[in-house]
């Protein structure tokens, strides 16, 4: 699902609050286990690559291969370099990355085409595309359309 909207309609805070992100929000939401990839990527700029995925499969306790992740977004040698080292849109792979150790059948993106080229933007939309294939959901906040064959569009109005 592609969840639209101007600037400062809700898109980031409603993938938040189903993240349970937001503590003094209230109500109910129910949803499978997720991974969050938000505006701040959750990267240690001082670990590399390879360790700050350790760390997140470490937190699901995955059996993943790490450098098979890495090469499927295109980071094949930059393993073992500094998260802080890299460009955005390497950084942005590399939390796309993290998608891929310790699956979860619900991703919540904000803005996942931010900072990637064109290449990157494609690759996006393929691991979007597989992972649906696979059975999981996507729910992703954009401004840039995705171009999903067969997602649905929630238009977020503006605040009044």
């Amino acid at each position: 699902m592609e969840v639209r909207g101007a600037n400062g309609s809700g898109k980031s805070t409603l993938l938040r609050c189903v993240a349970g992100l937001y503590a003094d929000y209230t109500g109910h939401i129910e949803a499978s286990q997720s991974w969050y990839c938000g505006h701040k990527l959750g990267l240690s700029l001082v670990l590399s690559a390879e360790q700050n995925l350790a760390w997140y499969r470490g937190l699901t306790g995955d059996a993943s291969d790490i450098a098979a992740a890495l090469e499927r977004v295109g980071m094949r040698g930059y393993e073992r370099v500094a998260c802080g080292s890299m460009s955005a849109g390497q950084q942005r792979r590399v939390a796309l990355a993290r998608m891929l150790v310790g699956a979860r059948p619900l991703w919540l993106l904000d803005e996942p085409l931010t900072a990637l080229d064109v290449a990157g933007q494609e690759l996006v939309r393929s691991l979007i595309g597989e992972h649906i294939s696979g059975g999981g959901a996507v729910v992703c906040a954009t401004h840039q359309p995705l171009e999903l064959v067969g997602a649905r569009q929630l238009q977020l109005g503006e605040r009044a």
